[in-house]
Formats: C-alpha cells, sequence, structure tokens
C-alpha cells in the first residue's frame, strides 16, 4: 500500500492580533484524502488557522505549504486558485441572491463550462434540497439549508483540500448528523477535508485525525479513533459520562 501524499503541511505557525498571539507555533499535517478535526473551545486559535491558511490574515510566521508548495505569503486569491475553498464560520451566503446565483459564484475560477455543470450535479446530489430550492432567495433557506449551501458553495469551485469552519454551529443534532455523514461523503469521493468544531463527538466519527487545540497551541493529536477514547477529551468536551 503506497504511503499517502501530504495535501497540508503547517509549521511553527505564528499569528498576532496587535498584541495578542492567537497562535503559538502550531504544527499540522493533513494527508490526502483524510478528513483532519481541529478541536478546542472558543478563542482556542481554531478559526485563526483556517483564515491563515485561505489568506485572509497577513501578520504572522511559519509555513504552510499546499502540495509542498509554500503559500504563507500568498493573496486569499491566489490561494484559492491553487485549490483550498473555505465554507466559512456563519455560512456567510450571499443572501440576496437564490441558491444557483450563490453557487455560480463558488465556480468563479473555473472557465470550463462543462466542469461547472459537472459540479452542480455533484452538489445537487450530496444536496438535493438544493436542487429543489435552486431559484429561491438564499434568505428563505433555513439555518440548515443554508449550511449546505455554504459547503456547495465551496465545492463548486472543485477544491483540493476543502476548509470547514464550524459547520454544525446553530443546527439542530439531526441536521448536523446529516452534514457529517455529507461530509464523509465528500472525502470518499476523493476531497480532503479540514473541519474545525465544538462538536467533538459527531466530528470524531467522521474523521481520521485530529488535533485540539488551546489558547493557540496543538494540546494532544492523534487517530480519530483513540482521541474518542481519551478520558480527557472526553471529560473536558464530552461530559464525565
Amino acid at each position: 500500500m503506497s504511503k499517502k501524499q501530504l495535501a497540508l503541511e503547517i509549521r511553527g505557525l505564528e499569528v498576532n492580533y496587535g498584541a495578542i498571539k492567537a497562535l503559538k507555533g502550531v504544527d499540522i499535517d493533513v494527508y490526502e484524502g483524510d478528513v483532519v478535526a481541529i478541536l478546542g473551545a472558543n478563542g482556542a486559535g481554531k478559526t485563526t488557522t483556517l483564515k491563515k491558511i485561505s489568506g485572509l490574515i497577513e501578520d504572522s510566521k511559519g509555513s504552510i505549504k499546499l502540495y509542498g508548495k509554500e503559500i504563507i505569503n500568498m493573496e486569499a486569491n491566489q490561494i484559492s486558485g491553487l485549490g483550498i475553498a473555505q465554507s466559512p464560520e456563519g455560512r456567510a451566503i450571499f443572501h440576496d441572491l437564490t441558491v444557483e446565483e450563490n453557487l455560480k459564484i463558488g465556480a468563479f475560477l473555473i472557465s470550463d463550462k462543462e466542469k461547472i455543470e459537472k459540479n452542480f450535479e455533484r452538489v445537487y446530489g450530496y444536496f438535493p434540497v438544493l436542487s429543489e430550492r435552486k431559484t429561491q432567495v438564499a434568505s428563505t433557506l433555513s439555518g440548515g439549508e443554508q449550511q449546505m449551501l455554504a459547503i456547495a458553495r465551496a465545492l463548486m469551485g472543485s477544491p483540493k483540500v476543502l476548509l470547514l469552519d464550524e459547520p454544525s454551529l446553530g443546527l439542530a443534532p439531526l441536521i448536523v448528523q446529516d452534514i457529517m455523514d455529507i461530509v464523509k461523503e465528500i472525502k470518499e469521493e476523493g476531497t480532503t477535508v479540514v473541519i474545525v468544531e465544538q462538536n467533538v463527538a459527531q466530528t470524531l466519527r467522521i474523521a481520521d485525525y485530529g488535533y485540539v487545540m488551546e489558547l493557540g497551541t496543538i494540546n494532544t493529536h492523534g487517530k480519530a479513533d483513540k482521541l474518542a477514547k481519551d478520558p480527557k477529551l472526553i471529560e473536558a468536551y464530552l461530559g464525565k459520562h
């Protein structure tokens, strides 16, 4: 069995917000075709890590490589062009546009019309409800549907690495389960996924590997099935029982 390729390699990542050190030397490996979870409480540095990978934060030190290519000082549009797409925290869809118009924006870097059509088929396959609502204005969708739209829009760009920031935030448990199952399906079709979450139990169910962040550093990391049985993690995030 051939060894998996390293899709994303983060070394010594530091990010400052003025005098505040948000990240203090973070190391993360993401192998091709895996779902990697970044877990932790609010303020741990999870969203900052994703924003830096996407090129949305400037003040930083360290290294971020995508398939061996250094991207830490690149602009967000260059990084997007190399194959990284993010579904941001809080959905951040275009509320006044229709579902279909939102999805078209996700494919703005693709000039091949046939590829765009295939991507529409793909995302409507994952999220049939979006196909039913394609002419509907995005603001009229339910919270769960808006989250699906945010993920689908990111997938429209055919990313090599998909970044998901808190996809379960504010959603009912059954909807969360559906979205996590779809993330697993996306992974099984070959897309590498980095998912930032506070919902530890659901995330570890679908992840291959996990990193637990605390105050800007990696506290612990390991295979998802082992982390799910870690007594300290269970007590901190899942409750003592």
